[in-house]
This record gives structure tokens, sequence and C-alpha cells, in this order.
């Protein structure tokens, strides 16, 4: 049994990875910007501590005993992209990463892991090409962000703690993640291919990428990125295709590039980024998916 301190604890990941925690014995504190909410609604969590990650360290009394710490706060990339949003993007990652890290060295214990959530916006485009955990960063916004959010959760190596950094695809679950987008207009019948519908979607299982966390926890070989995306991408159209299968419903309705645009502005283009990213370290590593292909992991959710 191991304590494990959790930020992004009442999140769509962060939920799910307090409950797995809980459920094989750990002891599980967390930490919040509404330590309230967190205590009411995180029935798999031990002790709740607030915390403004942008602009505070962590309070002293939350690292003491910790044997891992998983950090997956974060403000969401879903809607409409300006400068403050864009802005709170990259700060929720990049400072509250620092102000953790700068925490963890000050502790005179220090957890043996640091698992910090990343995205697989890193490596930008793709187009028909395909990325695993060694390709390079891309050059676009996102790109940028996820490259100097790792960089600051590396510095922990420097104080001899393990670090992993999960870069997450395109997660599918109830209650958030991709679904909680596109299913709305595909229950009206409406849904349909987004652009070309050529472009690479790289998803993953919501079950996958907790059980992804909970592996670079527990093994202590693992260090560096790890991809959480399932080990068939498909496109956009087999997306489309599959999605209106499993909810018989029509796809015939597709959004040009300029619908998205009207709607989203500047995150419409990453909303078509296309994006082949293999998980070939993680399976490497001897993680084996639930959900390997698409269909069954749509039918397991709908």
């Amino acid at each position: 049994m191991a304590h494990v301190l959790v930020s992004g604890g009442t999140g769509f990941i962060g939920s799910r990875v307090c409950t797995a925690l809980h459920e094989q014995g750990d002891t599980v504190h967390v930490l919040s910007r509404n330590p309230t909410r967190a205590q009411t609604t995180l029935k798999s969590a031990g002790a709740v501590y607030g915390w403004n990650p942008e602009t505070e360290k962590l309070p002293l009394e939350t690292t003491s005993g910790v044997k891992a710490v998983v950090h997956l706060a974060g403000e969401t990339i879903a809607g409409r992209w300006n400068t403050e949003k864009k802005r709170r993007i990259r700060d929720s990652r990049i400072l509250s990463t620092r102000n953790l890290v700068e925490s963890l060295a000050e502790a005179s214990k220090k957890p043996a892991v640091l698992v910090c959530a990343s995205a697989i916006g890193y490596y930008g485009n793709s187009g028909d090409d395909h990325f695993t955990e060694v390709s390079p960063a891309g050059t676009d916004f996102l790109s940028k962000v996820c490259e100097e959010w790792e960089t600051e959760a590396q510095k922990a190596e420097a104080f001899g703690i393990r670090v992993v950094m999960v870069r997450i695809g395109l997660v599918l679950g109830l209650g958030g993640g991709l679904l909680a987008q596109v299913l709305p207009p595909f229950k009206m019948g409406v849904g349909g291919i987004l652009g070309s519908g050529r472009q690479w979607m790289s998803w993953i299982h919501i079950d996958d990428v907790v059980g992804i966390v909970i592996h670079a926890l527990e093994n202590e070989e693992i260090r560096g990125p790890l991809n959480a995306t399932a080990p068939v991408p498909v496109r956009n159209v087999e997306f489309t295709k599959t999605l209106g299968t499993v909810l018989r419903r029509p796809t015939l309705l597709p959004v040009p590039m300029f619908g998205l645009r009207l709607m989203m502005g500047e995150f419409a283009d990453f909303v078509v980024l296309s994006q082949n990213v293999l998980p070939e370290k993680t399976e490497v590593s001897g993680y084996e998916f639930r959900y390997r292909t698409l269909e069954p992991a749509l039918r397991d959710l709908l």
C-alpha cells in the first residue's frame, strides 16, 4: 500500500485515477482549488488540501510520507481560443508543474516517482506519417506548451525522483473528453466528418489512460515519455462511421473547415490536426491495452 498525492483529482481523468488507486489499497490525498467540493465528490480521497497551482507552492504537510505524485491539473483546451484562454492553458500546466516540483525539492523525504500528464499535442501534425515516444516536438502553440510542461516536470529528476510524462491522446469516456464534445450532434443525427475526414485520430479508452498512469507508478524501470494512445488509431472518417454505427445514427452531414472556424476560432485547427501516435514504448514496457480497437471501446461506453 502506497501513499499517493494527486493533483486534478476531481477532473475527468483524475477522479478515476483516485478511485482505481483507492480500490487497490493505496492511500490517496488530493490537491484541489476547491477542497470543499473535492471532499464532497471524491469518496476515494483521504485528506484534501487546497492549492492554487499557478501561484502557490504546496502546503508543507502535503508531501509528508508521500511515495508517489500524480500531477493531472490543467485548463481544458476545449473551447474558443483567444489570448486569455491560451494564457490559462499554458499557465495551468507550466506554472503549476514548476510550483509542484519546487515544493518536492524542498521536501525532507522526497517521493520516489512523479507521473505528470502531458499530451500528444507535443508532436504537432503527423500528416500521413506517425509518431512514437522518440519523435521530436512540433512547433505549434500546443507543441510548445507540452514541451515546456515536460521540461518543468523533468527537473524533479535532479532531486532523485523518477519522472514519467504520460502523453495522453483523445480520451473516450462518459462525462468528459472527446465524447462530451461529439455525442450531442451525433445523437441528434447530425454528426459527420470534420474537414476532409482524412486526419488521423489517436484515441484511447479512459480505462486505459488510468491503467497506464498506474503502470507508470508501479514499474520502476519506466522513465520519460509514455504515449497513452490506443495501438490502432483511425482516420476521422472511420471514427465518424464507427460512432454512427454504434449509436445507430446517420453520419451524412460533413462539417467543413470554414464552419469549424466560425464555431471554434483557432481551436478548429487543433480539432482537425492529423496525429497518428503509436504507444511503442508503452507496449514495450509491458502495458496490455484493454481496448486496442475503436468499435469495442465505443460499445463498452455507449
